[in-house]
């Protein structure tokens, strides 16, 4: 078993290397890597490459930064294209229509709300004005 592989169950402290422990079926597990350092697997470290200055080959300064875009190979249309590139930069600004009307939504229900609530103590006050004029005539026989 490798170390990078070995699973602990949490459930029964078994050491295993499935993703159902063998003993109590459990699915909770962590890996023995937490505790043990697993050792790398290559023969020599990776040595640490110098940082490239970006490319100019697309025709862009080196003050420009290059953009993502899909490749041709996947037949991909010049519109396509140009659309992508077009989401891509960074001075592209979305019109806000989607806002706008989640905005208007909000501010719609919000009307209504306090139309609701007028019309409910408006109500509330003329059955209280009602009611109360017509205690008062009780109290008077």
């Amino acid at each position: 078993m490798q170390l990078r592989n070995a699973r602990l169950c949490l459930d029964c402290e078994e050491v295993h290397d499935t993703q159902i422990c063998p003993v109590c079926a459990s699915e909770t597990f962590t890996f023995m890597t937490r505790w043990v350092p697993a050792p790398e697997r290559r023969e020599r470290p990776r040595q640490p490459q110098e940082a490239k200055p970006p490319s100019t080959s697309l025709g862009a300064s080196p003050s420009t930064p290059l953009r993502a875009s899909p490749p041709a190979s996947l037949g991909a249309s010049p519109e396509e294209l140009q659309a992508y590139r077009d989401l891509l930069d960074p001075s592209h600004k979305p019109n806000g229509r989607g806002w706008q009307l989640v905005r208007q939504g909000a501010m719609g229900l919000a009307l209504v709300g306090v139309a609701s609530w007028l019309w409910k103590s408006s109500a509330e006050s003329a059955a209280g004005n009602a009611g109360g004029a017509g205690g008062a005539e009780k109290e008077r026989q």
